[in-house]
């Protein structure tokens, strides 16, 4: 019988602890073919390299278990792996993670860790991007690696007729502590940043950038920034389709 194939990267890099975890999770499910930048590419969403070479490197190679680092972005790498290294061959999920912090609300938009989820749904392949709410590069997964394994076994045993790629984030709560699963829509909400201006020893100006979430709607329970807050997984279906096809007509008219 033919072993399912996965297909995992993230955007922490190919050393964090989130992806190494999850990689060896998915292995108790199939062949696993894993690449993941060589380096922290976080907030990089869906940029792709065009302009400088990509050097890939096998670091694990054990059956049924390959593990690899690009000098690329996440989506360099959902590239690298469909279109080179499994081209001709059935994927048959695509997973991103699992993510130092969340990915939840306009995250989504600004992640690696979703915009290599994303691609990998562009290529017909279910894809989920996972992750957890919790920054430290030592969190404890533990709580996130039940549910990966769940969604695992949830979208290999699924069939889809389109296009399907899920946000998933975990609360950093202990296992027995998460209070279930919610299928939820995204928060409605956008970021502040404030540029710190300090200067280097020779006097130039450079700038470190920091902000805030503002949640336009924090009480509204259908959203998965609340459900995060109050100990739920969610699970927000991830539309590609930009369009906003309620101002159509109305563009039409004024046009």
């Amino acid at each position: 019988m033919r072993k399912p194939l996965i297909f995992i990267t993230n955007d922490d890099g190919v050393n964090a602890k989130g992806f190494r975890l999850l990689v060896e999770v998915a292995a108790r499910y199939g062949r696993v073919i894993a690449i993941a930048p060589a380096e922290m590419q976080s907030g990089k969403s869906n940029a792709i390299t065009m302009y400088q070479p990509l050097f890939l490197k096998k670091v694990v190679d054990e059956p049924d278990k390959q593990i690899y680092s690009l000098t690329g972005t996440p989506v360099d790498c959902a590239k690298m792996a469909f279109d080179n290294l499994l081209l001709g061959e059935k994927v048959d999920l695509a997973l991103s993670g699992i993510n130092h912090g969340s990915n939840a609300g306009i995250n989504v938009l600004y992640s690696g860790t979703m915009g290599a989820a994303m691609e990998g749904s562009f290529y017909g392949c279910p894809s989920v991007g996972l992750s957890l709410d919790d920054h430290d590069l030592d969190a404890d997964f533990d709580g996130a690696l039940q549910v990966a394994a769940m969604m695992i076994e949830k979208m290999l045993g699924a069939q889809f007729d389109e296009q399907v790629c899920l946000n998933v984030n975990v609360p950093a709560v202990r296992p027995e502590e998460l209070k279930g699963i919610r299928v939820c829509r995204q928060t409605r909400g956008f970021w502040r940043e404030e540029y710190d201006c300090r200067q280097d020893p020779r006097g130039n100006d450079y700038f470190w950038l920091h902000g805030a979430f503002c949640n336009a709607e924090p009480e509204a329970e259908e959203t998965d920034e609340w459900a995060l807050k109050n100990g739920y997984v969610t699970v927000v279906p991830v539309k590609i389709d930009m369009t906003n096809y309620a101002l159509m007509d109305r563009l039409k008219g004024m046009l």
